[in-house]
């Protein structure tokens, strides 16, 4: 049995980082000659040996075949990722990219939060996601009309996130410039700011009485009610599926389609994501996941907040050998960007350690 109770020594620490490491560049098991040549530890072949095999022993490491060479464990990966780890220093390069890449002109967070899911992903070259977390505290803060023609209105609702949802209401009887003002008017006395749970009977009935077409209140609150299901459900976007086909550890086709299946599917992403902890990064790596069909990737997504609420969170999906301490660095300063966008400001900020190209300070 796997003991990981038992402190490592500095010397088991500096092998399994080193095997880590070497596995995430590569994707190859990991053996002591290897070990001595490129990552200079100084002992002998024969004592790496005898580590690789008391850190197997320990869980930690695994020997996927009869070679010397050994993998990490997920065991090894959590412990690398929460102990291990060092500090990515992300560079200007890398920085400006972010900028150019989120440099439209979007107001609303949905777009803001699909355009960053295209970055992570071009930036990463693993499968990225952009989540909207469940709530049940959503409202419309703020509603507007707009008038088309005698049949014809748009409604528009402002959210409690200060996203925008508007769509065309098509009608029976005519209706004015001012009757579709005072649609508006009626649904911002009676239903702004309320939850879902807060649209009583009494309150539709008062939105009933003050609407001079009754009629509309139907077609009206079926969309609001819409706007408050989205949010209770969540939301998720997936960029670059495809990225998956570029790592060998998803060359089973059946259990390729089933991932694929559940990202698609969304729920359980959106649920994972929704119940993590909030306002810090959060790395899920193989079975600690309850989606069962990711016990061969890992999940890693930094929550973008804003007034500070989440109000969304990027991620990325890749195989168990992610290039962690890149994917948190890049996720880190991409979100911190979303956050200064939904706050008024415009430029990416360097973080701190930030080094040149040049790998200078």
């Amino acid at each position: 049995m796997a003991n990981l109770e038992k402190p490592l020594s500095q010397r088991k620490k500096q092998i399994l980082k080193a095997i880590i490491e070497s596995h995430i560049a590569n994707g190859e098991p990991v053996g002591s000659k290897y070990l001595m040549e490129n990552k200079q530890i100084a002992c002998s072949s024969a004592t790496i040996r005898n580590e690789m095999a008391e850190l197997e022993a320990m869980g930690y490491l695994e020997q996927p075949h009869t070679s010397a060479g050994r993998v990490p464990s997920e065991a090894g990966y959590r412990f690398y990722v929460d102990t291990l780890l060092e500090e990515y220093a992300i560079t200007t390069k890398e920085i400006q990219e972010i900028h150019d890449m989120m440099s439209a002109k979007v107001g609303e967070l949905d777009q803001i939060l699909n355009m960053a899911s295209k970055v992570a992903s071009s930036m990463t070259h693993y499968t990225a996601i952009a989540v909207k977390p469940k709530t049940d505290q959503v409202t419309v803060d703020r509603f507007e009309t707009v008038w088309i023609d005698s049949r014809r209105f748009l409604l528009v609702m402002v959210s409690s996130d200060e996203a925008v949802h508007s769509k065309t209401i098509t009608v029976s009887a005519d209706l004015s410039a001012t009757d579709v003002l005072q649609i508006a008017d009626a649904l911002n006395r009676c239903v702004a700011g309320r939850t879902a749970d807060e649209i009583t009977l009494p309150v539709l009935m008062e939105l009933e009485s003050q609407l001079k077409n009754p009629a509309l209140m139907t077609p009206v609150m079926k969309l609001v009610y819409d706007v408050m299901n989205r949010y209770d459900h969540g939301e998720l976007n997936v960029t670059g599926l495809d990225r998956l086909l570029e790592y060998p550890e998803y060359s089973d086709v059946t259990e390729l389609r089933q991932l694929i299946g559940t990202i698609e599917n969304k729920e359980e992403i959106v649920t994972l994501v929704s119940e993590a902890e909030k306002d810090r990064n959060n790395v899920v790596i193989g079975s600690e996941s309850e989606v069962k069909v990711m016990e061969n990737s890992s999940l890693v997504f930094k929550p973008v907040i804003k007034d500070g609420k989440t109000v969304g969170a990027i991620g990325v999906i890749g195989p168990l050998r992610m290039d962690y301490a890149r994917v948190l660095a890049l996720l880190g300063t991409l979100t911190g960007s979303i956050s200064e966008m939904l706050d008024g400001g415009t430029q990416p900020k360097l973080p701190k350690g930030e080094v040149n190209d040049d790998g200078t300070g």
